[in-house]
């Protein structure tokens, strides 16, 4: 037989107060250092709670995925090159610190961003493909 007590409905997220909204849009930033899924989670579950975390989490989630990318190509591009001999080894090693190059400049960028932000102003990073409008 079934309940005659029908289920609660889900009950509407709160909005974030300023210091949380404010707290989260930097959080967006500092952990872009630990790159893509801390910025995924904070832009969809506290982004519609936020005005400053939907745009800055917004911005944070189109840098790193952008840094993800970047590292995906010269990783696949190490590979490749790693077994042709000589030139191929050359441009591997190039790869490579280009590579660890992107992750010095993310960690930069993300701490840069998140000190912005947590002072009440708006990050937005340079060379930034917006795969989220």
């Amino acid at each position: 037989m079934t309940d005659p007590t029908p289920a609660a409905a889900p009950q509407p997220a709160t909005p974030l107060s300023e210091t949380d909204d404010k707290l989260w849009a930097s959080l967006a930033h500092f952990l872009n250092i630990i790159l893509l899924i801390p910025a995924l989670i904070i832009y969809l579950v506290f982004g519609p709670r936020g005005a400053r975390t939907k745009v800055e989490g917004k911005e944070a989630l189109n840098w790193t995925i952008n840094v993800v990318g970047a590292l995906i190509i010269l990783f696949i591009v190490q590979i490749i090159f790693g077994f042709i001999p000589f030139v191929g080894w050359i441009i591997a090693l190039l790869a490579g610190i280009v590579y660890w190059a992107v992750i010095i400049v993310n960690i930069i960028f993300a701490i840069l961003g998140g000190v912005k932000v947590n002072a009440g102003g708006s990050y937005r990073y340079p060379v930034n493909i917006r795969w989220i409008k």
